[in-house]
């Protein structure tokens, strides 16, 4: 009973905050702007470094989504304060529109992209040809003056980004990619008009800044498109709500755009439709597929009574339902929030990256200034010293070590959700891979957590139906899982309350009350022997033995009778328990509930290790017990009345179990209620870091390698461009392959 007291205790601590966050809402406030002209890692921290300097303001930015989640105080920090700063970091922003009209403006910016990539390569192609004949012993080189002409638009007009992205980044304190390419094509391209209108006996480099422009932009349109592909997921979700609704006003059926709708609003949902908002059926029977929230691909029954979900498929019957939750406050919304939020979020892996970012592209510059002195000064040509820098400059680009990370979470926060997984903070992700003890809550986690009354025993002369009425009378109010199955057993067998009792919890054991004159107690039984009442202990413990967990009724300090509840156990239980032991991770069981219930559930399921009679606030402690320098402990439980424990946890999952507070408060939260799905997120995780360490050994290996080879002299401009080009679409593409991820299949 202690659990329903803490619980709501937790509940008044939810609304108060939600209070008191509405009334702030004219200054606190929290928005997610779509950043516009980022190239690499560096752009994406020097503008979220910008951004947190700004009073009052914290701000994660994504270079994969290109999403910038802020939070900000808007009287100290407006809106329009923050777009200027972002403006002033060289970027643009906007709030999202809807999702189809940015998704227009996406594919439109991508086709004039590949325009101007098209007419970069069309100019470029003639300089290329030209050289490639060279190499092969055919002298078909282009007039200087024709070189200039093609290679010009291609540096001033299509490399015109480069420019203005590198002069943003220097005259914000930073180096990103742009500085580089900007450099390295102009130093080619500048050395080349010098020696055409000097005329010097040196060769040309037109084809070579030509060719870098035009790879360069080659390589951000495949990553562009890649890092599409990486968001799919999300785009699915955002496509699943219907645009229009069957809407009943005033006895009329009309057609409303679901934007339109208002809790409160009757609908209508015909067979093969989707579910435009959350709702409750008032009329019709039907079963729902719900794979979107849940991952089970087995649809629900739907009658009079249930809730059913945006965005869910009615299947077969009409259905009339009235709406419960719209725009925002819809379960689905809650999940695309919480996917969003993921991908912006940053793994702690990732601070490497972004701290090597941060001083690479300096870095960068002084080996290629080394390279040039250390060429020329050994008595090499200024030309050859220039080139050979230059292909420092190009192949040393930081784009590929700089996306290793975020796309990799993107890809794996997307399959997450499509299994009913919401991830909501990558760290959380990155951490669960480590788990070693994993802490489990008995009620609504191994079991279904809905028990049901199994025995009714009376006492000395008392009768079963004078046992059950005045258990009707003290359970009727409560809403603790046990008051509920025994009232609910009263109502089964048309029990009658004896009268009107006022009831008084006691925390963790059960209930007291006065009755008819008479002192009354729905306890366990080692309250009860506490309160020197007399009990059969054998038959209570041939009960508990069984997994049931036992009540006793007293009045007046003489037993009535005994109750017996039982959970069932969830069917998937014992198999997650194998799984989860065979990864290597000790599985441990808590329950407020007695010492031989806890075991015999235990035993059933295959845990060897279980703590029985732990209230919530004594989870808590437990499971900071666990918890050592080496040691990484998850929780799972409900997300409520097991908060305690979930906050001391490295990382938390919370069950589903149909509330929407489970799923603000978890790193993790199970949409399916099945213990399975914490294994599976658990080996998404461990696909996750296997993807991380590869991209970053893909990006680190690059450019250990690359950067000494042009150094050497080794690598042509042109190749290095090549190179570098292909290192981003190869680190997004390896990223890619989570999609292959299944739930139910250990990796």
């Amino acid at each position: 009973m202690q659990l329903y007291v803490y619980r709501n205790q937790v509940l008044k601590g939810i609304k108060l905050a939600r209070s008191a966050y509405n009334s702030n809402m004219n200054t606190s406030n929290h928005i997610k702007l779509q950043v516009t002209g980022m190239h690499c890692a560096a752009c994406s921290a020097r503008l979220e470094k910008v951004l947190n300097q700004l009073p009052e303001v914290e701000a994660r930015v994504s270079i994969a989504t290109e999403l910038a989640q802020i939070d900000y105080q808007a009287q100290s920090t407006p809106l329009e304060f923050l777009i200027k700063a972002i403006q002033g970091a060289g970027f643009d922003a906007h709030v999202p529109r809807d999702f189809a009209a940015e998704k227009q403006l996406r594919l439109l910016a991508l086709r004039h992209e590949q325009n101007r990539f098209l007419i970069s390569a069309a100019l470029t192609l003639p300089l290329l040809l030209s050289m490639l004949l060279m190499f092969a012993g055919i002298d078909m080189m282009l007039p200087a003056w024709l070189q200039f002409a093609l290679a010009t638009p291609v540096q001033l007009w299509i490399g015109w980004r480069f420019y203005s992205g590198a002069w943003a980044s220097l005259r914000n304190g930073g180096a990103n990619m742009d500085v580089l390419v900007a450099l390295g094509t102009s130093a080619a391209y500048l050395l080349s008009i010098a020696v055409w209108l000097l005329h010097l006996d040196q060769a040309l480099y037109f084809e070579a800044s030509a060719t870098l422009i035009t790879l360069v932009l080659f390589g951000k349109l495949l990553e562009a498109r890649a890092k599409g592909k990486a968001s799919s997921a999300l785009e699915a979700l955002l496509n699943l709500q219907p645009k229009t609704a069957q809407v009943e006003r005033d006895g009329v059926i009309q057609t409303l755009a679901v934007e339109e709708m208002q809790v409160g609003d009757v609908y209508l949902v015909r067979p093969g439709e989707s579910v435009p908002v959350d709702g409750t059926v008032l009329e019709g029977e039907s079963s729902a597929d719900e794979s979107m929230l849940t991952g089970e691909s087995v649809a629900r029954s739907k009658r009079p009574g249930d809730k059913v979900y945006a965005a869910t498929t009615n299947q077969s019957g009409l259905l009339k339902c009235r709406a419960l939750a719209v725009g925002s406050h819809t379960q689905l919304a809650a999940i695309i929030r919480l996917v969003e939020l993921a991908q912006s979020s940053k793994a702690a892996i990732q601070q490497l990256a972004d701290r090597i970012s941060a001083v690479f592209v300096p870095v960068v510059m002084l080996i290629a200034l080394v390279t040039f002195a250390a060429w020329y000064l050994s008595g090499h040509t200024f030309t050859l010293s220039l080139i050979n820098a230059v292909a420092v400059l190009v192949i040393a680009c930081p784009c590929a070590l700089g996306l290793a990370t975020p796309t990799a979470l993107v890809v794996s926060t997307g399959r997450a959700a499509q299994a009913g997984i919401l991830v909501k903070d990558a760290a959380a992700l990155e951490r669960a891979h480590t788990l070693s003890v994993l802490v489990v809550d008995k009620t609504g986690t191994i079991t279904a957590g809905k028990p049901s009354v199994t025995e009714v025993i009376s006492a000395g002369a008392h009768t079963e139906q004078q046992l059950l009425a005045a258990a009707a009378a003290l359970t009727r109010a409560s809403t603790h899982p046990l008051s509920q199955a025994i009232a609910a057993h009263c109502d089964k067998l048309d029990i009658a309350a004896t009268a009107n009792a006022n009831v008084t919890e006691i925390a963790g054991q059960g209930l007291s009350a006065k009755l008819d004159g008479n002192n009354y107690l729905l306890v366990s039984p080692g309250y009860a022997s506490a309160q020197d009442i007399a009990l059969d202990d054998a038959r209570i413990l041939a009960l508990q033995e069984q997994g049931k967990t036992v009540m006793v009724l007293s009045r007046e300090r003489h037993v009535m009778g005994y109750i017996a509840t039982q959970d069932s156990v969830r069917e998937s239980s014992r198999e997650a328990v194998a799984r989860l032991q065979a990864m290597g991770i000790r599985v441990v069981m808590l329950s407020g509930d007695n010492q031989a219930a806890t075991r015999a559930i235990a035993a059933q399921v295959g845990i060897t290790e279980s703590i029985a009679e732990v209230s919530p606030q004594d989870k808590a402690a437990r499971v900071l017990s666990f918890k050592s320098a080496d040691t990484t402990v998850g929780m799972v439980g409900d997300g409520i009345n097991d908060a305690p424990a979930l906050a001391n946890a490295d990382v938390s999952f919370a069950m589903r179990s149909g509330s929407d507070i489970a799923i603000e408060t978890a790193d993790i939260t199970l949409m399916h209620n099945d213990l399975n799905s914490v294994v599976d997120a658990i080996d998404l995780s461990r696909a996750t870091l296997r993807k991380i360490r590869q991209n970053l050994f893909f990006a680190f290996a690059y450019n250990v390698l690359g950067i000494p080879l042009a150094a050497a002299g080794m690598l042509n401009p042109v190749i290095a461009g090549a190179a570098m080009a292909m290192s981003s679409v190869t680190v997004v593409s390896n990223a890619l392959l989570l999609k292959r991820w299944r739930a139910g299949k250990t990796s």
